[in-house]
């Protein structure tokens, strides 16, 4: 494919919805669980209720229109074909911006927000955006040898940009596409206008430093997420393809595997569904369930989890941090992101934001790059 941009749409067979359909209806259950809440994962009447809808009601053909009526490309970067939608704005004089996803997430993840910042109300807050999917997940090409860490995947982001023609451009994440962004930093900064954020990562300071009672919250919700909720993260990160036989073979075991995800990090009152509409969690268990990418996004944690060394990012930084996603300590921050131009505390919100708060997300990029022009 050499530097080529081919365009892309995305369609599975008829044989391969009808084959996950097949697979729902004879899925195995296990017992249900010994507790009355979530502690030990989906609940089992939960999981018989949502997989019966994703067999019985779930339309992939509507999200797969969904995504076709945003531009999307692939392009081979370091021997790897990436996958990417591109939205320019009308106006001219937008501001390039490249969003990255994470886990378990994918492209789907920013319809709903790619709308509002290629055609605000305001022209000159517009934004041409990318939105590439990560190595190994969606509908991006899976890497058939080590080394796709997360500062490779953001040197590869660079080369993009550059491919594309943008000399000057933003760049957002949350969860992986944070690491990214952040990486972003250093391997391009020369074109890098500055990076937003929603789940900033940095390292505890050399130093002792003073926490406010927001700061001793989040060390508390840290400290709970690495004893009780890190599960996932520790297998994915030692053994990856242990855990891909079981996702590659069931759908029912790859939907509860993101569900007990989206049910830790969603912001909501116990019932989901009210946060968060069944069919957005379905659209993404399907992407990772056509493409077979269970095994192959597992592996990203096994490269780069506790592994990358968050090395200091002197770009300019903003930071939007939603109350259920991971909170860090401002002072943390402060220490690794050595320009933090813009940081707020959102009232509402979780790991997902752009599917969560799409509108509240795209204020808050027009806003911390409104400081930059």
């Amino acid at each position: 494919m050499g530097t080529e941009i081919t365009p892309f749409r995305v369609h599975y067979p008829d044989d391969s919805v009808q084959d996950l359909r097949r697979r729902l209806t004879a899925a195995r259950w296990p017992d249900a669980e010994t507790v009355d809440g979530w502690e030990q994962g989906p609940k089992l009447s939960y999981m018989k209720d949502l997989c019966a809808s994703w067999e019985r009601d779930y339309d992939w053909r509507a999200t797969e229109k969904r995504l076709n009526a945003v531009p999307q490309f692939r392009t081979e970067i370091d021997g790897l074909d990436v996958h990417f939608l591109h939205a320019r704005s009308p106006h001219e004089g937008a501001t390039p911006l490249l969003l990255t996803h994470g886990w378990p997430s994918s492209v789907v993840e920013f319809l709903d927000l790619i709308p509002k910042l290629t055609e605000p109300d305001d022209p000159s807050q517009a934004f041409h955006v990318v939105c590439p999917s990560l190595p190994g997940h969606g509908f991006s090409g899976k890497p058939s040898s080590a080394g796709w860490t997360v500062g490779r995947t953001a040197r590869a982001w660079a080369q993009l940009m550059a491919r594309l023609g943008y000399r000057r451009y933003g760049a957002h994440g949350g969860d992986w596409g944070s690491w990214v962004s952040a990486e972003l930093g250093a391997a391009d900064p020369d074109h890098l206008l500055g990076i937003h954020l929603t789940m900033p990562l940095a390292k505890a300071p050399d130093h002792p430093v003073e926490l406010d009672a927001r700061d001793q919250q989040a060390m508390a919700r840290m400290k709970s997420f690495g004893q009780n909720r890190s599960g996932y993260a520790a297998i994915q990160s030692t053994r990856p393809q242990a855990i891909g036989y079981g996702l590659a073979d069931s759908p029912a075991g790859q939907l509860a595997w993101i569900l007990d995800r989206f049910w830790e990090w969603v912001d909501h009152d116990g019932t989901l569904e009210k946060a968060l509409p069944w069919d957005a969690l379905l659209d993404t268990a399907t992407v990772y369930w056509l493409t077979d990418s269970g095994a192959s996004s597992a592996r990203l944690f096994w490269e780069s989890f506790n592994k990358e060394p968050m090395n200091p990012t002197n770009v300019p930084v903003g930071c939007s941090v939603f109350p259920k996603d991971a909170w860090l300590p401002r002072a943390w921050a402060e220490q690794r992101f050595t320009d933090l131009r813009y940081w707020k505390d959102l009232d509402s919100g979780g790991h997902f934001p752009a599917l969560e708060r799409p509108a509240v997300l795209a204020d808050e990029l027009r806003a911390f790059f409104a400081l930059l022009n």
